[in-house]
Protein backbone atom coordinates (compact mmCIF):
# COMPACT_ATOMS: atom_id res chain seq x y z
CA UNK A 1 0.00 0.00 0.00
CA UNK A 2 1.41 3.29 -0.77
CA UNK A 3 2.12 6.09 1.20
CA UNK A 4 -1.02 8.11 0.00
CA UNK A 5 -3.20 4.88 0.02
CA UNK A 6 -2.07 4.43 3.91
CA UNK A 7 -3.27 8.61 4.56
CA UNK A 8 -6.29 8.02 2.61
CA UNK A 9 -7.18 5.28 5.28
CA UNK A 10 -6.85 7.79 8.49
CA UNK A 11 -9.51 9.65 10.06
CA UNK A 12 -9.08 12.53 12.09
CA UNK A 13 -12.48 12.80 13.43
CA UNK A 14 -12.67 9.08 14.97
CA UNK A 15 -13.84 9.04 18.71
CA UNK A 16 -12.04 5.97 19.73
CA UNK A 17 -8.82 5.40 18.17
CA UNK A 18 -6.28 8.87 18.18
CA UNK A 19 -4.90 10.33 15.02
CA UNK A 20 -1.47 9.69 16.73
CA UNK A 21 -2.40 5.87 17.37
CA UNK A 22 -3.52 5.87 13.27
CA UNK A 23 -0.38 7.07 12.25
CA UNK A 24 1.75 4.71 14.11
CA UNK A 25 -0.21 1.96 12.67
CA UNK A 26 0.23 3.33 9.01
CA UNK A 27 3.61 3.99 9.95
CA UNK A 28 3.18 7.70 8.40
CA UNK A 29 4.47 10.65 10.20
CA UNK A 30 1.52 12.78 12.33
CA UNK A 31 2.86 16.21 10.16
CA UNK A 32 1.48 14.63 7.36
CA UNK A 33 -1.97 14.09 8.11
CA UNK A 34 -2.75 17.65 8.98
CA UNK A 35 -0.50 19.27 6.18
CA UNK A 36 -1.83 17.63 3.43
CA UNK A 37 1.07 17.25 -0.27
CA UNK A 38 2.09 19.55 -2.64
CA UNK A 39 0.73 19.15 -5.75
CA UNK A 40 2.44 18.09 -8.34
CA UNK A 41 4.51 20.48 -10.64
CA UNK A 42 3.34 21.57 -13.72
CA UNK A 43 6.54 19.15 -15.25
CA UNK A 44 5.50 16.62 -13.37
CA UNK A 45 2.04 16.13 -14.54
CA UNK A 46 3.62 16.35 -18.21
CA UNK A 47 5.73 14.08 -17.71
CA UNK A 48 2.95 11.69 -16.05
CA UNK A 49 0.77 12.47 -19.15
CA UNK A 50 3.37 10.84 -21.30
CA UNK A 51 4.03 7.57 -19.36
CA UNK A 52 0.57 6.94 -19.54
CA UNK A 53 0.28 7.22 -23.03
CA UNK A 54 3.46 4.91 -23.55
CA UNK A 55 2.21 2.90 -21.05
CA UNK A 56 -0.80 1.88 -23.04
CA UNK A 57 0.90 1.12 -25.98
CA UNK A 58 4.09 -0.19 -24.17
CA UNK A 59 2.59 -1.52 -21.07
CA UNK A 60 5.73 -4.01 -20.26
CA UNK A 61 7.67 -0.80 -20.01
CA UNK A 62 10.04 -0.63 -16.36
CA UNK A 63 11.05 2.60 -14.91
CA UNK A 64 14.55 2.20 -16.59
CA UNK A 65 12.79 1.71 -20.21
CA UNK A 66 10.56 4.37 -19.65
CA UNK A 67 13.40 6.85 -18.82
CA UNK A 68 15.21 6.05 -21.34
CA UNK A 69 11.94 6.91 -23.80
CA UNK A 70 11.47 10.30 -22.19
CA UNK A 71 14.73 11.26 -23.04
CA UNK A 72 14.04 10.58 -26.35
CA UNK A 73 10.83 12.91 -26.18
CA UNK A 74 13.16 16.23 -24.19
CA UNK A 75 12.58 14.86 -20.45
CA UNK A 76 15.69 13.93 -19.28
CA UNK A 77 14.38 12.50 -15.85
CA UNK A 78 16.44 9.92 -13.72
CA UNK A 79 14.96 6.10 -12.95
CA UNK A 80 14.08 7.12 -9.35
CA UNK A 81 11.87 10.20 -10.57
CA UNK A 82 10.18 7.87 -13.09
CA UNK A 83 9.39 5.07 -10.43
CA UNK A 84 7.82 8.08 -7.87
CA UNK A 85 5.61 9.16 -10.77
CA UNK A 86 4.25 5.27 -12.00
CA UNK A 87 3.36 4.54 -8.20
CA UNK A 88 1.79 8.00 -8.48
CA UNK A 89 -0.19 7.49 -11.48
CA UNK A 90 -0.84 3.37 -10.60
CA UNK A 91 1.08 2.05 -13.36
CA UNK A 92 3.42 -1.51 -12.56
CA UNK A 93 5.08 -3.13 -15.91
CA UNK A 94 3.96 -5.93 -16.94
CA UNK A 95 5.97 -8.95 -16.90
CA UNK A 96 5.67 -12.90 -15.69
CA UNK A 97 7.89 -12.00 -12.50
CA UNK A 98 9.28 -15.16 -10.44
CA UNK A 99 7.47 -16.56 -7.65
CA UNK A 100 9.77 -15.63 -4.93
CA UNK A 101 8.17 -14.06 -2.03
CA UNK A 102 4.68 -14.35 -0.56
CA UNK A 103 2.34 -11.38 -0.33
CA UNK A 104 1.35 -10.55 3.81
CA UNK A 105 -1.13 -12.72 5.67
CA UNK A 106 -3.49 -10.00 5.87
CA UNK A 107 -3.71 -8.95 2.13
CA UNK A 108 -5.06 -12.09 0.73
CA UNK A 109 -5.05 -12.38 -2.49
CA UNK A 110 -7.48 -14.86 -4.77
CA UNK A 111 -6.50 -17.16 -7.35
CA UNK A 112 -7.62 -16.66 -11.18
CA UNK A 113 -10.47 -18.44 -12.33
CA UNK A 114 -11.30 -17.56 -15.72
CA UNK A 115 -8.66 -19.20 -17.46
CA UNK A 116 -10.37 -21.74 -19.69
CA UNK A 117 -13.91 -20.62 -19.12
CA UNK A 118 -15.84 -19.88 -21.15
CA UNK A 119 -18.00 -16.15 -20.63
CA UNK A 120 -21.32 -16.52 -22.59
CA UNK A 121 -24.02 -14.95 -20.46
CA UNK A 122 -23.95 -11.79 -18.62
CA UNK A 123 -24.08 -11.12 -14.95
CA UNK A 124 -21.81 -14.47 -15.07
CA UNK A 125 -18.08 -12.84 -14.65
CA UNK A 126 -17.85 -8.73 -13.42
CA UNK A 127 -14.63 -7.18 -13.74
CA UNK A 128 -13.09 -3.77 -12.64
CA UNK A 129 -9.85 -1.75 -12.59
CA UNK A 130 -8.39 1.52 -11.89
CA UNK A 131 -7.08 3.92 -14.27
CA UNK A 132 -5.39 7.87 -14.22
CA UNK A 133 -6.82 10.90 -15.47
CA UNK A 134 -4.97 13.25 -16.57
CA UNK A 135 -6.18 17.04 -16.23
CA UNK A 136 -5.32 20.46 -17.36
CA UNK A 137 -3.84 21.01 -13.02
CA UNK A 138 -3.83 17.82 -11.43
CA UNK A 139 -4.86 14.31 -12.08
CA UNK A 140 -7.85 12.05 -10.36
CA UNK A 141 -8.09 8.13 -10.52
CA UNK A 142 -11.27 6.36 -12.24
CA UNK A 143 -12.93 3.03 -10.94
CA UNK A 144 -15.21 1.35 -13.12
CA UNK A 145 -17.02 -2.13 -13.27
CA UNK A 146 -18.07 -3.85 -16.45
CA UNK A 147 -20.12 -7.16 -17.31
CA UNK A 148 -17.49 -9.42 -19.17
CA UNK A 149 -19.85 -10.88 -21.64
CA UNK A 150 -21.33 -7.77 -22.76
CA UNK A 151 -18.68 -4.87 -22.64
CA UNK A 152 -21.74 -2.57 -20.62
CA UNK A 153 -20.59 -0.28 -17.88
CA UNK A 154 -22.36 -0.88 -15.14
CA UNK A 155 -20.79 1.77 -12.40
CA UNK A 156 -18.01 4.03 -11.95
CA UNK A 157 -16.59 6.56 -9.74
CA UNK A 158 -13.86 9.52 -9.92
CA UNK A 159 -11.32 9.71 -6.79
CA UNK A 160 -8.54 12.66 -5.85
CA UNK A 161 -6.77 9.34 -3.72
CA UNK A 162 -6.08 5.80 -4.23
CA UNK A 163 -8.06 4.78 -1.05
CA UNK A 164 -11.05 2.07 -1.46
CA UNK A 165 -13.77 4.08 -0.87
CA UNK A 166 -14.62 5.26 -4.11
CA UNK A 167 -14.30 1.30 -5.22
CA UNK A 168 -16.70 0.37 -2.56
CA UNK A 169 -19.41 2.79 -3.69
CA UNK A 170 -19.43 1.89 -7.47
CA UNK A 171 -19.41 -1.74 -6.69
CA UNK A 172 -22.55 -1.30 -4.62
CA UNK A 173 -24.34 1.12 -7.04
CA UNK A 174 -23.88 -1.82 -9.62
CA UNK A 175 -24.95 -4.89 -7.02
CA UNK A 176 -27.49 -2.49 -6.39
CA UNK A 177 -28.88 -1.51 -9.85
CA UNK A 178 -27.76 -5.14 -11.64
CA UNK A 179 -27.82 -7.98 -8.99
CA UNK A 180 -25.02 -9.34 -8.27
CA UNK A 181 -22.27 -12.02 -10.81
CA UNK A 182 -21.14 -15.44 -9.71
CA UNK A 183 -17.38 -14.12 -10.58
CA UNK A 184 -15.66 -10.70 -10.17
CA UNK A 185 -11.89 -10.59 -10.86
CA UNK A 186 -9.96 -7.98 -10.47
CA UNK A 187 -6.34 -7.22 -10.19
CA UNK A 188 -4.00 -7.52 -6.99
CA UNK A 189 -4.47 -3.65 -5.97
CA UNK A 190 -4.89 -2.76 -2.90
CA UNK A 191 -8.22 -1.72 -3.39
CA UNK A 192 -9.34 -4.58 -4.40
CA UNK A 193 -7.93 -6.90 -1.89
CA UNK A 194 -9.06 -5.03 0.96
CA UNK A 195 -11.30 -6.05 3.45
CA UNK A 196 -13.67 -3.24 2.54
CA UNK A 197 -14.02 -4.32 -0.86
CA UNK A 198 -13.69 -8.17 -0.35
CA UNK A 199 -16.00 -8.01 2.39
CA UNK A 200 -19.36 -6.55 0.08
CA UNK A 201 -18.63 -9.46 -2.41
CA UNK A 202 -18.60 -11.94 0.46
CA UNK A 203 -21.77 -10.70 2.27
CA UNK A 204 -23.31 -11.36 -1.32
CA UNK A 205 -21.79 -14.51 -1.93
CA UNK A 206 -19.67 -13.54 -4.91
CA UNK A 207 -16.93 -15.40 -6.12
CA UNK A 208 -13.83 -13.55 -6.03
CA UNK A 209 -11.11 -13.98 -8.75
CA UNK A 210 -7.84 -12.29 -9.08
CA UNK A 211 -4.99 -11.35 -12.20
CA UNK A 212 -1.86 -13.03 -11.62
CA UNK A 213 1.10 -10.42 -10.29
CA UNK A 214 2.27 -8.53 -13.35
CA UNK A 215 -0.78 -9.41 -15.70
CA UNK A 216 -3.13 -6.98 -16.71
CA UNK A 217 -4.33 -8.97 -20.26
CA UNK A 218 -5.43 -11.44 -17.43
CA UNK A 219 -8.71 -8.26 -17.27
CA UNK A 220 -8.25 -7.92 -21.41
CA UNK A 221 -11.50 -6.00 -21.78
CA UNK A 222 -11.21 -3.30 -19.08
CA UNK A 223 -7.89 -2.70 -20.52
CA UNK A 224 -9.51 -2.24 -23.71
CA UNK A 225 -11.96 -0.04 -22.15
CA UNK A 226 -9.22 2.83 -21.11
CA UNK A 227 -7.22 2.79 -24.08
CA UNK A 228 -10.55 3.61 -25.93
CA UNK A 229 -11.69 5.84 -23.52
CA UNK A 230 -8.46 8.11 -23.63
CA UNK A 231 -7.54 7.93 -27.11
CA UNK A 232 -11.40 8.70 -28.13
CA UNK A 233 -12.12 11.25 -25.10
CA UNK A 234 -9.44 12.08 -22.32
CA UNK A 235 -6.44 13.12 -24.52
CA UNK A 236 -8.62 15.31 -26.54
CA UNK A 237 -9.66 17.22 -24.02
CA UNK A 238 -7.67 18.93 -21.09
CA UNK A 239 -10.39 18.94 -18.10
CA UNK A 240 -9.84 22.10 -16.78
CA UNK A 241 -11.46 20.79 -13.24
CA UNK A 242 -13.13 17.25 -11.84
CA UNK A 243 -16.46 18.41 -12.97
CA UNK A 244 -15.05 18.59 -16.32
CA UNK A 245 -13.65 15.57 -15.97
CA UNK A 246 -16.85 14.23 -14.74
CA UNK A 247 -19.17 15.38 -17.82
CA UNK A 248 -16.87 14.46 -20.24
CA UNK A 249 -16.25 10.94 -18.58
CA UNK A 250 -19.49 10.19 -18.56
CA UNK A 251 -20.96 11.66 -21.60
CA UNK A 252 -18.81 9.15 -23.31
CA UNK A 253 -19.47 6.61 -21.46
CA UNK A 254 -22.81 6.48 -22.39
CA UNK A 255 -21.45 6.51 -25.99
CA UNK A 256 -19.64 3.50 -25.35
CA UNK A 257 -22.52 1.71 -23.49
CA UNK A 258 -25.30 2.56 -26.06
CA UNK A 259 -23.52 3.57 -29.63
CA UNK A 260 -20.64 2.00 -29.54
CA UNK A 261 -20.83 -1.38 -32.05
CA UNK A 262 -19.09 -4.39 -30.69
CA UNK A 263 -17.90 -6.79 -34.12
CA UNK A 264 -17.49 -9.57 -31.69
CA UNK A 265 -21.66 -9.03 -30.79
CA UNK A 266 -22.88 -9.07 -34.28
CA UNK A 267 -21.86 -5.05 -34.44
CA UNK A 268 -24.65 -4.31 -31.07
CA UNK A 269 -23.76 -2.25 -28.05
CA UNK A 270 -23.00 -3.01 -25.00
CA UNK A 271 -26.40 -2.05 -23.71
CA UNK A 272 -28.14 -3.91 -26.46
CA UNK A 273 -26.08 -7.05 -25.85
CA UNK A 274 -26.82 -6.69 -21.84
CA UNK A 275 -30.64 -6.45 -21.98
CA UNK A 276 -31.01 -9.25 -24.76
CA UNK A 277 -29.91 -11.57 -21.85
CA UNK A 278 -30.52 -9.86 -18.68
CA UNK A 279 -33.94 -11.40 -17.56
CA UNK A 280 -33.80 -11.85 -13.86
CA UNK A 281 -35.83 -9.29 -10.77
CA UNK A 282 -34.31 -10.19 -7.80
CA UNK A 283 -37.50 -10.17 -5.83
CA UNK A 284 -38.73 -6.75 -6.63
CA UNK A 285 -42.14 -6.00 -8.13
CA UNK A 286 -40.17 -3.67 -10.45
CA UNK A 287 -37.46 -4.54 -12.90
CA UNK A 288 -33.82 -3.13 -11.65
CA UNK A 289 -32.52 -0.63 -14.03
CA UNK A 290 -30.99 -2.93 -16.68
CA UNK A 291 -33.40 -5.83 -16.72
CA UNK A 292 -34.87 -6.13 -20.33
CA UNK A 293 -37.53 -8.20 -19.28
CA UNK A 294 -39.53 -9.34 -16.32
CA UNK A 295 -39.76 -12.73 -14.90
CA UNK A 296 -42.67 -15.23 -14.48
CA UNK A 297 -45.14 -14.19 -11.85
CA UNK A 298 -44.23 -17.43 -9.86
CA UNK A 299 -40.25 -16.19 -10.14
CA UNK A 300 -41.20 -13.11 -9.18
CA UNK A 301 -42.83 -13.90 -6.12
CA UNK A 302 -40.45 -16.22 -5.28
CA UNK A 303 -38.20 -13.47 -5.56
CA UNK A 304 -35.87 -15.20 -7.36
CA UNK A 305 -33.72 -14.01 -10.48
CA UNK A 306 -32.36 -16.29 -13.20
CA UNK A 307 -30.52 -15.61 -15.99
CA UNK A 308 -31.67 -15.66 -19.55
CA UNK A 309 -30.76 -18.12 -21.97
CA UNK A 310 -27.28 -17.75 -23.54
CA UNK A 311 -28.03 -17.54 -26.90
CA UNK A 312 -30.05 -14.14 -27.09
CA UNK A 313 -32.59 -13.01 -29.73
CA UNK A 314 -31.33 -12.18 -33.46
CA UNK A 315 -32.89 -8.50 -33.39
CA UNK A 316 -32.89 -6.52 -29.64
CA UNK A 317 -35.62 -5.99 -27.72
CA UNK A 318 -37.74 -2.27 -28.82
CA UNK A 319 -39.43 -2.40 -25.65
CA UNK A 320 -38.72 -1.65 -21.70
CA UNK A 321 -34.99 -0.42 -22.82
CA UNK A 322 -33.75 1.85 -20.44
CA UNK A 323 -32.42 5.29 -21.29
CA UNK A 324 -28.79 4.73 -20.27
CA UNK A 325 -27.52 1.84 -18.64
CA UNK A 326 -24.74 4.02 -15.71
CA UNK A 327 -25.47 7.34 -14.14
CA UNK A 328 -23.05 10.54 -13.40
CA UNK A 329 -23.87 11.04 -9.82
Amino acid sequence: MSRAERLALIDRHDPALPVTRQCGLMTVSRSSVYRPPAPASDEDLAIMALIDRQYLARPYYGSRRMAAWLATQGHRVNRKRVQRLMRLIGLVAVYQRPNTSKPAAARKVYPYLLGGLSIDRVNQVWCSDITYIPMAKGFVYLVAIMDWHSRAVLAWRLSNTLGADFCVEALEEALARFGRPEIFNTDQGSQFTSDDFTGVLSRHEVTISMDGKGRCMDNVFIERLWRSLKYEEVYLHAYGNVAAAKAGIGAWLVFYNEERQHQSHGYRTPRQVYEAQCRWICGRSALPTGCASPLPEPARKAGKCSPSPTSPPAQPPTQGLIKRVLTVE
